[in-house]
């Protein structure tokens, strides 16, 4: 992609990475990122050559594979002055990762640190580097929060979710227990140990249960399928969506697993 013109201080040019799960599974997701986006005051554009940011190849051993899909990635989205992601798993592989995935090759490695500084999860840039906090949005209901590994570990994603949160009217957000715990997902980790993936979800909706809310709020959209899937298994009335859909107003929807 040739770079085309940087935004300004005051509405920089975003590039958003959709994700592979909001693309084939939760689209709404995307339309809620856009929205958060603009809100904030960003020119958002969407790269149509966007694909997988590769991290599932790179977790499974494919060095190669997880490298030529970082090279597309940087290269249709280089241009822009930030990237946002509405997944800490995602973003954490463009931004820790790439950089190592491309260490061996000097064309690419300066061009994936440089992109590696621009990119944000979704949550962490609206708090942390557009210092936007939603404004007429309202929610009656009960939430409690679950953090996800990578948006924790990684990029230290814990107090801005929760910030953006309290300015819901009318929203409760409730302690979760084992909040920072996994939820057994871990992007390839469920595909090769189901067995142990299945019996650390099962504690968690244990877990998310006993908070008595009705909602269960996340960044990850994988985290979320996951505990969702585990708590209608259970015949729970706990619904799960992504924060990004609250805070644009679109709590009221369906929640994930309800689309169909």
């Amino acid at each position: 992609m040739t770079a085309n013109p940087r935004g300004t201080e005051q509405c920089p040019r975003v590039g958003l990475f959709v994700t592979c799960l909001a693309d084939a599974i939760r689209p709404r997701l995307g339309f809620a990122a856009l929205h958060l986006l603009e809100a904030a005051g960003c020119a958002v554009e969407v790269p149509r050559a966007q694909t997988c940011c590769g991290q599932p190849a790179y977790n499974s051993g494919d060095s190669r594979g997880g490298a030529a899909l970082a090279r597309r990635v940087i290269a249709a989205f280089e241009g822009y002055d930030y990237v946002v992601v509405p997944s800490g798993s995602c973003a954490g592989m463009i931004r820790m990762h790439y950089p190592e995935a491309l260490a061996g090759d000097p064309a690419w490695l300066p061009r994936a640190e440089a992109l590696a500084g621009r990119t944000h999860e979704l949550l962490s840039f609206l708090v942390d580097v557009r210092g936007w906090r939603p404004e007429g949005v309202s929610l009656a209901a009960s939430a409690t929060y679950h953090d996800s590994c990578a948006g924790l570990r990684e990029l230290g994603i814990l107090a801005q979710p929760r910030a953006l949160l309290r300015e819901v009217e009318g929203l409760e957000l409730r302690p979760l227990t084992g909040n920072d715990v996994c939820c057994g997902f871990g992007g390839t980790f469920c595909v090769k140990y189901p067995s142990i993936s299945n019996a650390i979800v099962k504690e968690k909706a244990v877990l998310i249960e006993a908070t008595g809310t009705e909602l269960l709020l996340g960044g990850d959209l994988g985290c979320l399928m996951n505990m969702a899937g585990a708590l209608h298994r259970r015949g729970s009335k706990v619904r799960a969506f992504h924060t990004a859909e609250v805070l644009a107003g679109m709590g009221g929807g369906p929640a994930i697993g309800e689309e169909g």
